[in-house]
């Protein structure tokens, strides 16, 4: 699937065209240059490696240097690898996001959703608590419970949902309905909320 990195600015919401009020997420997608070209004689498959976003000379490594010298182009903080793109791509080149997207297309975006650190079963599973805070309940209110049988089977099952640690997971929303591109400004809208704080690091697939 082609596809291109960006990151997230944040949300607005704006007017389609039948008059609807709709929530927008606003993504600056690229422009991002092609890396490495990976062919199926070489490397087993086909695919091509995009980079993006500058990196400074010093926080890359030896390796990682002599493999963006070696594309001809300067050290970049994201790389991954795209599928499916229509037009022969070589190393060095740039895309940027109307050369990917249009206006109605559909994508997928991934990200990392927001940390919220240790959570228990009510913010992390939307559990109800126990009972009411009437009846001698004085500290049931946000406890999960019970949480296993008895000597049958003597365990707690795996996959149980208990508290723990919450967000900050790769999160991939499909389906997300472009509005609009800005080519000048290097922006896109789509419908719909996207994984992530503002300013967080995004993959935008077809």
């Amino acid at each position: 699937m082609p596809g291109l990195i960006g990151k997230k600015i944040g949300m607005t919401s704006i007017y389609d065209a039948s008059g609807k009020n709709v929530p927008c997420t606003i993504l600056e997608v690229g422009p991002c240059v092609v890396t490495q070209v990976k062919t199926l004689e070489k490397d087993g498959y086909e695919a091509v490696q995009l980079g993006w976003g500058d990196k400074a000379d010093h926080r890359t490594s030896k390796p990682m240097k002599g493999h963006f010298d070696k594309a001809g182009v300067s050290p970049k903080k994201r790389m991954v690898e795209f599928t499916g793109f229509d037009r022969e791509l070589k190393a060095g080149d740039e895309l940027k996001a109307d050369e990917v997207f249009n206006e109605g297309d559909f994508v997928f975006v991934i990200g990392r959703s927001k940390g919220k650190g240790f959570q228990g079963v009510v913010k992390r599973h939307g559990f109800a608590g126990v009972g009411q805070a009437t009846h001698g309940q004085h500290n049931r209110l946000r406890a999960p419970g019970s949480i296993g049988a008895a000597s049958d089977p003597a365990r707690v099952f795996k996959g149980m949902r208990m508290a723990g640690q919450t967000g900050n997971k790769r999160v991939t929303v499909e389906n997300l309905q472009v509005m609009k591109v800005m080519p000048e400004e290097g922006l896109m809208v789509v419908k719909g909320a996207v994984p992530g704080h503002k300013g967080s690091t995004l993959v935008i697939r077809k």
